[in-house]
């Protein structure tokens, strides 16, 4: 198991369901064996360019252990994911 992070930016237009889509993101970490450590919501922001015609987003960031084989497995969940605009998993 390997200590990592991952930040996620979030579509706006699902800010009133975030709970929804975080609990998908944590699912999809726990269904592989992983562990979660921390979350955070950063809150709605400015995305520096646009990201699928959306300028701003709801960031997200999660700190999670799991086994190196499932990242992945796990970023191909989320780019399927249309309620993700980005998200980005580095080794902690």
């Amino acid at each position: 198991m390997r200590e990592y992070t991952g930040l996620f930016i979030i579509n706006p237009d699902k800010e009133k369901t975030l709970e929804e889509v975080t609990a998908v993101i944590k699912d999809s970490i726990t269904k592989v064996n992983g562990k979660i450590e921390q979350e955070e919501n950063l809150g709605n922001q400015k995305i520096s360019f646009p990201v699928k015609k959306n300028t701003h987003g709801v960031y997200y960031k999660l700190d999670f252990q799991i086994d190196p084989s499932q990242i992945s497995t796990l970023n191909a969940g989320y780019k399927l994911n249309a309620d993700i605009l980005r998200a980005m998993i580095t080794v902690k």
